[in-house]
């Protein structure tokens, strides 16, 4: 087993990196629907989502206001510049066990990143944040043994995306506004195509709720992710005691994948707010579970920080 700040570190950058990747495709849809719903009330919808994503704000909440602390916010654990950067920052630390490649990426996305941030329009930003997200897991992907190294990382993005999409799926509901249709969810997960090929149907409520919901084969489903989780807890060895903890953390994804998976999505889509909340839930136990087994004792997991 390595040092267990090496797999901290390992485990903030698998779950930094996806984080700044999906809040990236999150603020495109929100700046989406504020421009083609005529009717949209800006300043509740855009407070709405602040809510979703765990940031505190004092009304009235404006579109510049939004962007500034989920993209530009150099500080916050919730914006796309303070993840890079603390996933730089991770990979610093555990720059003994990860490749160059990798190292490497992510300096060089930290280090444009002030550029970007001047982009003309925050569209260009968010499209270079998704690309740079692709090539750091591209290179973790080529170029990391799989081992320890590799699962806690893994075991971070797949947490960390089945919260991310369970966020994305509440915008549906948010305040003031109708929410972004289901064709631009599934284009904002990089899902249509895929919904296409596997469905063969237009894309209904149901069906693409159904898709992002349990698909056991597509890579953002929150199913799969949570499957994901699972797995590479059992992977991970440990000792006795270490497999009880790691045990409560598979029942409590493996409790939150079986209610998404036996419950009409029907259902689900009658309170999809709340039962978004309780995969969140779910990710929040299980990475509590995880610090306590793996992780130095001083160690927080709330959603919005990291140990640097």
């Amino acid at each position: 087993m390595m040092l267990s700040r090496i797999a901290e570190s390992l485990f903030w950058i698998g779950r930094y990196v996806e984080r700044a990747d999906n809040t990236a495709r999150l603020l495109d849809v929100h700046l989406n629907v504020l421009l083609e719903d005529q009717w949209v009330d800006e300043p509740s919808a855009n407070a709405s989502l602040l809510s979703v994503m765990s940031v505190q704000w004092e009304a009235p909440v404006t579109r510049d206001d939004v962007i500034r602390a989920l993209a530009y916010e150099p500080d916050s654990p919730s914006s796309i510049a303070g993840t890079l950067a603390a996933a730089r920052e991770n990979a610093r630390r555990a720059r003994e066990v990860i490749s160059t490649e990798v190292w490497e990426s992510l300096n060089t996305t930290h280090m444009q990143l002030s550029r970007w941030q001047r982009a003309p329009r925050p569209h260009d930003y968010f499209v270079w944040v998704r690309e740079r997200a692709a090539v750091v897991w591209g290179l973790m992907s080529a170029t990391t043994t799989r081992d320890d190294a590799w699962y806690f990382m893994e075991l971070g993005r797949s947490l960390e995306r089945a919260d991310m999409i369970a966020r994305l799926l509440m915008t549906r509901n948010l305040e003031g506004t109708t929410g972004p249709n289901w064709t631009t969810l599934l284009r904002s997960c990089s899902a249509h195509e895929a919904y296409l090929r596997t469905v063969r149907a237009l894309v209904t409520e149901e069906r693409a709720a159904e898709f992002l919901l349990v698909d056991r084969l597509f890579p953002r489903s929150i199913a799969y992710n949570l499957e994901r989780a699972e797995t590479i807890l059992q992977q991970i060895e440990g000792s006795e005691q270490g497999r009880a903890l790691s045990n409560r953390a598979r029942l409590a994804l493996g409790r939150a994948r079986t209610n998404l998976e036996y419950r009409d999505v029907r259902e689900i889509l009658t309170d999809l707010t709340g039962q978004m909340h309780e995969v969140q839930r779910a990710c929040a136990t299980a990475s509590n579970l995880i610090r306590d087994r793996y992780f130095l004792p001083a160690s927080t997991t709330l959603w919005s920080q990291e140990a640097l």
